[in-house]
C-alpha cells in the first residue's frame, strides 16, 4: 500500500497568506502562523478545499462535507509547532479507487494537512540546517489499501495518479522538487497463504482483515522518483523474504531509502495512531461544502487525458499512439492544441513534438514550460515548410534554436543569412549545371537507374547550401532528365 503525499497548486499556504513557491531564499516566506508562534490564529485556505474536492472526485472517493481538522502532536526539527494541524477523524474523502488495467486499487482515504519545513544537511555531516518556507504548504495525503501485488502495479498507479493531479490543476507533481512524495508499506506473504485467500486478489477485504492475514509490514518513507520506488520495493521485499526464510521474523518499523547504497535503513520503530496523541484543532472553525461550492469545483474540471486521447483519434485523425504522447502531460496537451489553433496540419504538428521537441527535451533534461519555444513558433515553422520558404534541414535547425533562445525564425534566418531560393528558372539553372558535371549519373538514369536522380539531387543541394526545397528540387531534376535537354 501506499501513503501519497501531494502538495496542492495554490498561491498561499493553507493557514495563511505566505506564498508557497519552490526555491525561494530559506526562511523568507513565513510568518507567526506557519512558524507557530504563540497567539497566532490560523485560517483555512479555501483554495485548498476546492482542490482537495476536486481530487476527491476524479478517486471516486465519497466526499465528507464537514470539513474539520485535528492535531497530530509530534516533535522534530522541522515542524515548527511541534504539532502538524491535520485530519484524523474527518478525512475529506473516504472509500475512493483508482483503475488500472482493469484492476481497482482501493484508495482508504485522503485527507488534507499541512507540510512541514526541510532539513538541509551539510556535506561534511557536521550540521543540520532547517528551511521552514516549505512548512504550511498545503498537502493531500491519498492512502491506499494494500491492493499491489509488483513494483509495476505500484508505478502504473503512480502514473495515472500523476496524470489525475495535473491535469485536474491540484498539483504540478514535481517530484524532484518534493510536491509529490511517496511512502511504500510493504509486507510479504508465502505463496500457500497467498493461494490460500483467494479474497486479497478479488480486494474484497477490509484493511483490519487484511492485517490478520498479511506479515508486519515496514514503511520506507518519502521516495521522490519512480526509480526510487522501484528499486526500494525490490530491495525491501528481498529484505523481507530472506528474513524469514532464514527463521526469523520481520519487525514493523520505519525506514529511509538511501539512494547511495542501494538499501533502506532504520529509523524508527512505527508508531501508532495513539502514539500522536490526536485530538480536535481547536483553532479552526468548521466549514461545511455547500451545494453551490461543490459546483462551482464540479464545472471547473477539465477534460482528463483519457478523453483527450479518444477526441484527438477521432476530430484529429492523428493515430492513438500519438496521442498518449502528447497527453502524457497536460503541458505537452496545451502546446498542441494551441499550434493547432495557428496552424492546421495536426499530423505534422504530432510528429514535430514527438520528434525535436521530446528529442530536445530529453537532451537537455528540461520539462516543457522551461524550454523558450512556444506553440506559434512551431506553427511558424511548419507553414514555412508548407509555403516552401524553408527546408526540412535548415527547419530543425531553427528549431533547437528557437527552442533554446527563444527567437523568431525569421530573426535566426536573418542572423545565419539564409535565404531559400524558390524561383523555378534559377533552380533549373544550377540543376542543369550539376548534370553536365555528372555525366555518369545521368547515363545511369536513363539506362533505368533512376536512384542516381538521388545523387543529383544531394549534389543539386550541396551546390545551394541547403537553401532550397528538396521537393521542388527533385521534380525539376526529373523533368529535366526525362527531356530532351540531356
Amino acid at each position: 500500500g501506499l501513503e501519497v503525499h501531494i502538495e496542492l497548486l495554490t498561491k498561499h499556504k493553507i493557514f495563511c497568506n505566505c506564498k508557497t513557491e519552490f526555491g525561494g531564499t530559506p526562511n523568507t516566506n513565513i510568518c507567526p502562523v506557519c512558524m507557530g508562534m504563540p497567539g497566532a490564529i490560523p485560517t483555512l485556505n479555501m483554495e485548498v478545499v476546492k482542490l482537495a474536492t476536486k481530487a476527491a472526485k476524479m478517486l471516486n472517493c465519497t466526499l465528507n462535507r464537514d470539513v474539520r481538522f485535528d492535531r497530530k502532536n509530534y516533535f522534530y526539527p522541522d515542524n515548527p509547532q511541534n504539532y502538524q494541524i491535520t485530519q484524523f477523524y474527518n478525512p475529506i474523502g473516504l472509500d475512493g479507487y483508482l483503475s488500472i488495467n482493469n484492476s481497482k486499487i482501493r484508495i482508504k482515504e485522503m485527507h488534507m494537512e499541512e507540510d512541514a519545513g526541510k532539513l538541509i544537511h551539510t556535506e561534511d555531516g557536521r550540521y543540520t540546517c532547517i528551511d521552514y518556507n516549505r512548512a504550511g504548504v498545503p498537502l493531500i495525503e491519498i492512502v491506499t489499501m494494500p491492493d499491489m501485488n509488483s513494483d509495476d502495479e505500484v508505478i502504473e498507479f503512480l502514473e495515472k495518479l500523476k496524470d489525475y493531479m495535473e491535469y485536474l490543476g491540484v498539483s504540478d507533481c514535481k517530484m524532484n522538487e518534493g510536491s509529490m512524495r511517496v511512502d511504500v508499506n510493504l509486507s510479504v506473504i508465502s505463496k500457500e497463504n497467498y493461494d490460500k485467500h483467494s479474497s486479497i486478489v478479488s480486494k474484497e477485504l477490509s484493511y483490519k482483515e487484511l492485517s490478520t492475514i498479511l506479515g508486519a509490514r515496514t514503511e520506507m518513507k518519502n521516495l521522490n522518483s519512480f526509480r526510487s520506488i522501484r528499486k526500494a520495493i525490490e530491495c525491501e521485499s528481498k529484505r523481507q523474504i530472506d528474513i524469514i526464510e532464514n527463521g526469523g521474523s520481520v519487525n514493523q518499523e520505519t525506514r529511509g531509502w538511501n539512494e547511495s547504497i542501494n538499501d533502506s535503513i532504520v529509523m524508527r520503530s512505527k508508531e501508532d495512531a495513539n502514539d500522536y496523541r490526536y485530538f480536535p484543532e481547536p483553532n479552526i472553525v468548521h466549514t461545511y461544502i455547500d451545494s453551490e461550492l461543490l459546483n462551482e469545483v464540479y464545472d471547473s474540471i477539465p477534460e482528463m487525458r483519457d478523453e483527450k486521447i479518444l477526441r484527438y483519434v477521432k476530430e484529429y485523425k492523428i493515430p492513438e499512439y500519438d496521442a498518449k504522447i502528447i497527453t502524457q502531460s497536460v503541458h505537452m496537451a496545451s502546446f498542441f492544441e494551441d499550434s493547432l489553433e495557428l496552424c492546421p496540419h495536426p499530423k505534422k504538428i504530432s510528429n514535430w513534438i514527438m520528434g525535436e521537441l521530446l528529442r530536445l527535451l530529453n537532451e537537455k533534461k528540461m520539462d516543457i514550460n522551461e524550454c523558450l519555444i512556444r506553440p506559434y513558433m512551431l506553427a511558424e515553422i511548419i507553414q514555412a515548410i508548407e509555403d516552401k520558404k524553408i527546408n526540412t534541414s535548415i527547419a530543425k535547425s531553427a528549431f533547437e534554436c528557437m527552442f533554446l533562445n527563444g527567437i523568431s525564425l525569421e530573426q535566426y534566418l536573418k542572423d545565419n543569412n539564409i535565404e531559400i531560393i524558390s524561383s523555378t528558372e534559377q533552380l533549373s539553372e544550377i540543376v542543369i549545371k550539376v548534370i553536365e558535371n555528372n555525366e555518369k549519373s545521368v547515363q545511369d538514369y536513363k539506362s533505368g537507374k533512376k536512384q542516381a536522380a538521388g545523387y543529383i539531387l544531394g549534389q543539386t543541394m550541396k551546390e545551394l547550401k541547403g537553401q532550397a526545397n528538396p521537393q521542388q528540387i527533385s521534380e525539376i531534376i526529373g523533368e529535366i532528365l526525362d527531356s530532351d535537354l540531356v
